[in-house]
């Protein structure tokens, strides 16, 4: 997959994607991901990329020449244009899954209080936002929307099987997990864990994957 977004603030990304997990998928070749800083586009000797609103209000708006103009240099064939948006589709696993399967993604990232609507209607493929809350910008959600897929892209995990236990990846959440040592400070770890009996520990995960949900987020098994 090759990833390429356009942001005001290029040095936003440059250490995330330098480490862990991220880092490892990029320096493998397993996902590309390139940033354009969109004051290339700007116009004139100040490179503006923002003006007031029309029918006034408050802060500033993106204007649509220079996302225009980065999404025509940056789109090909095979191309996707995301702009994240806090009244986009919301990203869940469901999503990511079907987003890694695209080849090529453009991400822009908006800024001030939002995008000159037309860039919405006719320069993208699709609005997507990580949750209902405000960023300042869609620097984060797209550095989110990159880990995530990078999680599910192939070699990037050493044991693949975590995807398949991970929260959300079949509507549940993760069941608890303990390590050692066995008894800490007087709480102990369940006895199922410690039995050796594989199908038993199978089955309490499952049963404890179900009981979380059930408490916390009810609304992914509505």
């Amino acid at each position: 997959m090759k990833i390429d977004v356009v942001t005001l603030f290029p040095a936003f990304f440059e250490s995330p994607l330098q480490v862990s997990l991220l880092g490892k998928a990029i320096g493998s070749g397993a996902i590309e991901v390139a940033l354009h800083d969109l004051r290339r586009w700007g116009l004139g000797k100040h490179r503006t990329v923002d003006d007031e609103p029309y029918g006034g209000g408050a802060g500033m708006v993106m204007r649509p020449e220079p996302l225009f103009a980065a999404t025509e240099t940056l789109r090909a064939e095979d191309s996707t244009v995301i702009l994240l948006s806090p009244r986009g589709r919301r990203l869940d696993q469901p999503a990511v899954v079907e987003l890694s399967h695209l080849p090529h993604l453009v991400l822009l990232c908006g800024r001030y209080e939002g995008v000159d609507e037309r860039v919405s209607e006719h320069a993208v493929d699709l609005e997507l936002s990580i949750g209902d809350y405000v960023l300042a910008g869609g620097e984060a959600a797209a550095l989110v929307l990159i880990e995530t897929l990078s999680r599910v892209t192939p070699g990037v995990l050493g044991n693949a099987d975590s995807l398949t236990r991970e929260s959300h990846s079949d509507r549940l959440l993760e069941h608890p997990q303990y390590t050692r040592p066995s008894d800490f400070r007087g709480w102990g770890v369940p006895e199922v864990l410690l039995s050796g009996d594989h199908a038993a520990v199978e089955r309490w995960r499952d049963e404890e994957a179900g009981r979380l949900t059930a408490e916390r987020r009810p609304d992914l098994t509505e």
